[in-house]
């Protein structure tokens, strides 16, 4: 049957339902426990009301048994004509299944042993109009799948536990957060400066003011101002743009985690780093060791480390001082990069970078002694200045967070910042972030920062090799 036919048998016994005086996007729904709830604690006899979606229904004479789903679990109802009435009893004709119900009746065991709720009144709540997919395991366009979650959330169980042990992942992040005394906050999403990350910015215009605007690139900058406030311990779970490309690692909206900590450095941010994954491992998947992608990940710490500096100076012959044409020279000579007539350093960086993951060991790995001239707000170390005190998190190839001792000298930092417009591209000039560098004149304490992609975080815990398989509604193409 064509799925217009479909629409239409719908949309008719919709007609019926009112046509009878029932409302079905306007019954009444009282108070109602959840199916997993029940089905944990079941007892024989207890009076119960229950709502959800129909998923099956079997007619058998003068009886009917439905499965009635929520996002807790599914039961088994049972449905007489003279428990209910004939009246209700011929209503299970208009119902289909999607449709969602309410119920109130009584529990009981079927003498299969099937936990079963014997109803005694029902209240249609909506009239489903689309029929759910058949067959959806077996679908493979995912793209349908991304598109229309919703129908993927009720189809397959598999993808609700995805997005349940996310919504556990992060609530295991706040946990060691809050109690390691760190405060949450939020800050803009909207900057008028964008900064505190190399990135591509969204720009929309706020008409009131008539002042350009673009979406957070990164909420670094605005952290780091609190640090100079007072606030030693901080973090923010933020949302952060990039008008950037779209990949299986990269989404242009996409979460993140960023904690400061004054007084700190870069090799106390390893251990908090170290600490916190295992923390969230051992909370939410039971055990630091876990599969990813059909390889064995062991978080057990201590976590190696690798130099940046030794591995582009092995693998490309680039060293710390080297202007941008000389590294895009030296990247081309190794077969990389040869349609790049010029480049800026940090897209030379993100070039070195996605080639050097791919050598990436599988277990957690920290990659140090980042060259100063790609961190701009990062310290440098004190026996080489082309150093920075910065490292990158790699597990399973993945890059996963980013860290350094922040740099809190305001006459060095508006140096740095002025180096870096240099090196953009017409249409991406900005002007320094003068406000920033009034607050950093203004004294920040010696940190350490961090911050971490929870997208890709809960890719690794959740196994899985996409990063549209973690955002419930990631970005895509128009269809038309």
């Amino acid at each position: 049957m064509e799925i217009n036919e479909i629409i239409e048998q719908r949309k008719a016994k919709l007609k019926s339902l009112k046509d009878k005086g029932i409302e079905p996007f306007d019954a009444p729904m009282g108070s109602r426990v959840e199916i997993g709830a029940v089905l944990k604690d079941f007892q024989e006899g207890r009076k119960v009301v229950l709502a959800g979606r129909i998923m099956a229904k079997r007619s058998h004479g003068k009886a009917a048994f439905l499965d009635l789903k929520d996002y807790t679990g599914k039961i088994q109802l049972y449905l007489k004509a003279d428990i209910i009435g004939q009246d209700k009893f011929n209503l299970l004709e208009d119902l289909d299944i999607a449709d969602i119900i309410s119920i109130n009746g009584e529990l009981f065991k079927t003498h299969t042993g099937e936990s079963t709720v014997k109803v005694e009144e029902f209240n249609i709540l909506a009239k489903a109009l689309r029929p759910l997919p058949e067959k959806w395991h077996g679908l493979k366009d995912v793209e349908v799948r991304y598109r229309q979650r919703y129908l993927d959330l009720i189809a397959n169980e598999e993808v609700k536990k995805i997005f349940l042990m996310r919504s556990g992942i992060i609530k295991a992040i706040r946990d060691f957060l809050d109690e390691r005394s760190f405060q949450e906050v939020e800050t803009p999403m909207m900057h008028s400066i964008p900064g505190g990350a190399a990135g591509r910015p969204f720009k929309t215009t706020h008409n009131e003011y008539k002042l350009d605007l673009y979406l957070r690139i990164a909420p670094e900058l605005y952290l780091k101002r609190l640090l100079v406030a007072g606030l030693d311990r901080v973090y923010e779970i933020n949302r952060s743009f990039r008008n950037e490309g779209v990949s299986t690692r990269h989404n242009p909206e996409f979460t993140m985690l960023e904690v400061y900590a004054a007084f700190a450095d870069y090799e106390e941010m390893m251990r908090l780093t170290e600490d916190l994954v295992v923390f969230v491992a051992e909370k939410v998947l039971g055990t630091r060791k876990f599969v990813y992608q059909g390889k064995q990940i062991d978080l057990s710490t201590p976590w190696q480390r690798r130099s940046f500096a030794e591995m582009v100076r092995t693998k490309f012959d680039i060293e710390p001082g080297d202007e941008v044409p000389v590294m895009l020279k030296k990247l081309q000579e190794k077969g990389f990069a040869k349609d790049k007539a010029r480049l800026t350093r940090s897209q030379v960086n993100v070039i070195i970078e996605d080639i050097l993951e791919q050598d990436m060991n599988i277990n957690p790995t920290f990659v140090t002694d980042y060259f100063t001239n790609i961190s701009p707000l990062a310290k440098t170390k004190k026996d080489n200045p082309l150093i920075s005190e910065r490292f990158e998190l790699f597990i399973a190839g993945l890059e996963i967070g980013n860290a350094y001792s922040e740099l809190n000298d305001p006459i060095e930092q508006r140096k740095r910042f002025e180096e870096e417009i240099k090196e953009l591209n017409k249409e991406e000039k900005k002007n320094v972030d003068d406000d920033y560098i009034t607050a950093l004149e203004h004294g920040m304490p010696a940190a350490g920062g961090l911050g971490i992609g929870i997208d890709r975080l809960v890719m690794l815990l959740t196994d899985q090799p996409s990063i549209r398989d973690v955002i419930l509604f990631p970005l895509l193409r128009p269809e038309k």
